[in-house]
């Protein structure tokens, strides 16, 4: 057996009894350290089915201020939650700063079903076990702490349970089919827990197994685990950790400043006559992405006035409006700083057959963030590769992703800047931040330069929008998403 399901040896139960006291008048304790560091808290609780787990988290939480917590039952997924990334229903519950969140099964109990069932292929289940990885250190990275237990118990005690439950009527809906078919199949099921447990167990996040035979002791080995990594935590409160080496192949970017404007025109007659047809075509790949279900992501950043809204604007045109959602990006709201800096991004991802527009996006942490000074030099400097970690998830999940940088140059940008603020009808789009970034210029330019060469990735590139005039920008967009929903639908 695995070293990891080595269980402790259990104490006498006057021993468990006084411990368990210990234990709980520490966690109530400690409660308000959570808060006041704003150490954001995920404790997976994981196991056999009629283990205890749902017994397990009341006794965890049975101390602790309801209002500083939250229980989360992951169980199978709904229809509309298939129709988004595999990640997508556990990234939506992470908990905020100075919370907790207690999942009730999660991607562990997901997966490992799926895989004894055959219900996934090997190449599949993998490729999500990387993904589960990827997502546990990006959030320990930012600051969370990860507590994953796994309640533990024999065949023996799983068919007893199993049998206690049915012969009572109040009870036996509690036994579902694969409860049965888990018992059936223990050893199968005990070498792809072991196997899961060895290949997710990282000094970050490891594993804890849980002895599972009796309620107390079960609850008061959680207890141990939790207190002390609580512990842990307050020491690592500051820890910044090591910027990671990037893994994705990338495509070779010009710096702005190389990038020719001025000869990148269209007539009127030539762009109301391309606009036309490419909105045309644009139309019919919307219904086709529908009917084969592929999400498509279109990511917008680009100077202030560059035109992301009249470009934006000629897409939509085109779209059936039931089918697509533009998300303009602000400032994050209080309850999305506590998190990590993409939650609000997964949040706002499209389902399977319809299109997200994002007017700004996840590249604020590399650009105004960093540049701002709202966030550290570690934060923004690891973000590069979860970014590029952020959009091959969605390339993998079947997305299209396409993004643009609309670009224009300073005497451009002063020119729309003055017409604004000239122009009683457009003065709301000019404010003072607007006047202060611009002072940066050179600053932001270098930021952007950067950005564009480490996250433009062969799955993932950066298409440059030139747009000192806006209708070949315009027209470029429209020919850019095209091209790249055309390639993915052949």
């Amino acid at each position: 057996m695995s070293a990891v399901f080595e269980l402790p040896e259990k104490p006498v139960k006057d021993e468990i009894k006084e411990r368990l006291h210990i234990r709980r008048d520490e966690l109530f304790a400690k409660q308000m350290v959570i808060k006041e560091k704003k150490l954001p808290v995920l404790i997976v609780i994981e196991g056999w089915g009629t283990s205890g787990k749902g017994t397990l988290i009341s006794n965890i939480i049975k101390n602790i201020d309801p209002r500083f917590f939250k229980v989360c039952n992951l169980g199978k997924r709904t229809a509309d939650e298939t129709r988004f990334p595999f990640l997508k229903k556990y990234v939506d519950q992470i908990p905020e700063q100075g919370k907790i969140s207690l999942f009730d099964s999660a991607w562990m109990s997901e997966l490992t079903r799926l895989h004894v069932s055959g219900q996934i292929e090997d190449e599949e289940y993998e490729k999500k076990i990387r993904s589960v990885k990827c997502f546990e250190r990006q959030l320990v990275e930012d600051g969370y702490l990860v507590i994953k237990l796994f309640l533990h118990i024999s065949k023996k005690d799983q068919k007893k349970r199993i049998e206690s439950l049915k012969s009572d009527k109040n009870t036996k809906w509690r036994i579902g089919d694969h409860d049965l078919f888990q018992n059936k199949n223990y050893d199968e099921y005990l070498d792809t827990y072991k196997a899961f447990i060895d290949e997710t167990d990282a000094a970050y996040a490891p594993w804890y197994v849980i002895d599972g035979s009796s309620e107390n002791w079960a609850t008061l080995q959680a207890l141990d685990v939790i207190n002390e990594a609580l512990d842990t935590a307050f020491l690592n409160s500051s820890v910044n950790f090591p910027v990671m080496q990037n893994t994705f192949s990338l495509v070779k970017t010009k710096k702005l400043s190389s990038i020719s404007l001025d000869d990148k025109t269209l007539t009127d007659e030539e762009y109301d006559d391309k606009l036309e047809k490419l909105q045309s075509r644009l139309k019919e790949l919307h219904y086709e992405l529908y009917r084969k279900k592929i999400p498509v992501i279109i990511a917008y950043e680009g100077w202030d006035a560059a035109g992301k809204g009249g470009n934006i604007k000629r897409i939509t045109a085109a779209l059936d409006p039931r089918g697509y959602e533009v998300h303009p990006i602000a400032s994050p709201e209080p309850h999305e700083k506590a998190r990590h800096f993409l939650w609000r991004f997964w949040t706002r991802l499209p389902k399977d057959g319809h299109i997200a527009i994002f007017d700004r996006t996840w590249y604020g942490r590399v650009m105004v963030e960093r540049l701002e000074g709202f966030c550290s030099e570690n934060d923004w400097q690891r973000a590069y590769n979860e970014i590029n970690e952020f959009e091959k998830e969605l390339v993998d999940w079947g997305a299209v992703v396409i993004k643009f940088w609309v670009q224009i140059d300073k005497d451009t940008q002063l020119a729309r800047f003055t017409e604004r603020q000239n122009t009683p009808e457009k003065q709301w789009k000019i404010t003072d931040e607007d006047w202060r970034n611009r002072e940066k210029w050179d600053l932001y330019e270098s930021a952007i330069d950067e950005m564009i060469k480490k996250t433009s990735t062969t799955f993932a590139p950066w298409y440059v929008l030139e747009s000192n005039d806006k209708k070949y920008a315009r027209i470029k967009a429209l020919e850019t998403v095209i091209e790249c929903i055309e390639r993915k639908l052949k």
